[in-house]
């Protein structure tokens, strides 16, 4: 039985263990980018069109307005906290405007005991997993979250978008699953097909050729109620067995639990059609374009001529690994000229929502 876990304040040394985890997750990420610009764009080569795979029998289905609910996992911590925060605000602006088909929201809290945001921003609060068995990759309580949330929740929505804190919409979001098929973001750095081996561990020949697993995460994924009610136990269980084999932790490291989610829905013969105008990530997507959501998971630094630095710490910066014991102050500088339309949208909204939150700085 997964039992309660308290969690209390972090300590200073608990504080420096996140940042150098951060450190190396960035350093891992920024390696694969690197690998992907010199490679060229997996997307631009498929396809102009936003949607680059859809399996052709759901071509021509078509749903009618079909809201869904919005979820995110999350923890206590102020990191956390002002992310979330920022997120609740833009999901309410763009929730009223025409196109929207954003629902209800629910923030589900897997450190096991209220916190002070409870009023602000709906939420329900689940069991962590018990102490250890995450080894210290917090995102693996996402899929044991998402269990207990579908277990316990009223969901009046017959579909639901799995999202993240460091999510910003940036327009009214439709629905952009179709019947039968849940919608994906996909990821240029996941890669079944070139971890085949490893892949076969958890996802066997009778299941069929590897090329059956998608390029995606679980975020941002818009499914079916019923059909992530079915994938969530696994995508939870090939979670902690990718984390309990040596092999498979190595080579996936910070994006194991995306591969699980991955694997878990082929798994249960679930395709996904795959947009990638469902989001952007600056500092290497530099243009909104008719994208959805800024995911701000990449620190942007420039210096003052409005040049990126690749892997430097730029003279003007937004990382939200900057903001790890509490929220950026108001009125951030924003970039210099020169600097993306991508990254000036970015850190525009997110002034706006901290002059905006009420007691903003209290996370």
């Amino acid at each position: 039985m997964i039992g309660r876990k308290n969690m209390g304040r972090a300590s200073p040394v608990l504080l420096v263990l996140l940042a150098l985890g951060f450190f190396f997750a960035t350093y891992n990420l920024l390696t694969m980018i690197f690998h992907y610009r010199s490679g060229g764009n997996r997307e631009g080569a498929l396809s102009s069109d936003p949607i680059i795979e859809m399996p052709e029998s759901a071509r021509n289905l078509k749903n009618a307005k079909l809201p869904f609910h919005i979820a995110l996992t999350a923890t206590d911590a102020p990191y956390s906290k002002w992310q979330c925060r920022i997120m609740y605000y833009w999901y309410k602006k763009q929730k009223e405007l025409p196109g929207s088909e954003m629902g209800g929201f629910t923030r589900i809290l897997h450190s096991g005991n209220p916190d002070n945001l409870m009023d602000e921003i709906p939420t329900m609060v689940v069991d962590p997993l018990p102490s250890g068995l995450d080894r210290g990759y917090v995102v693996l309580n996402r899929p044991w979250a998402f269990v207990q949330w579908l277990q316990k929740a009223t969901i009046e929505e017959e579909y639901i978008l799995m999202a993240e804190p460091d999510h910003i919409f940036i327009k009214p979001l439709p629905n952009l699953a179709r019947v039968g098929y849940p919608a994906a973001f996909p990821f240029f750095y996941i890669k079944p097909d070139q971890h085949e081996k490893i892949v076969r561990k958890f996802y066997p020949e009778e299941k069929g050729p590897v090329k059956n697993i998608d390029p995606i995460g679980n975020s941002p994924v818009i499914i079916k109620k019923d059909t992530l009610e079915k994938i969530a136990p696994t995508w939870m269980n090939v979670s902690l067995e990718m984390k309990d084999d040596p092999e498979t932790d190595k080579a996936f490291g910070w994006v194991l639990e995306m591969y699980a989610y991955a694997v878990a829905s082929a798994l249960h013969g679930v395709q996904h059609i795959l947009r990638k105008d469902f989001m952007l990530q600056p500092p290497w997507d530099t243009e909104l374009g008719k994208k959805f959501i800024i995911h701000y998971t990449y620190g942007c630094d420039y210096n003052l001529k409005g040049e990126l630095m690749y892997g430097k710490f730029g003279e003007w910066r937004f990382d939200k690994r900057s903001y790890l014991r509490g929220p950026p102050p108001k009125n951030l500088a924003l970039p210099p000229p020169g600097v993306p339309e991508s990254v000036v949208t970015l850190v525009k909204m997110v002034n706006e929502a901290t002059a905006n939150i009420p007691n903003w700085g209290t996370e």
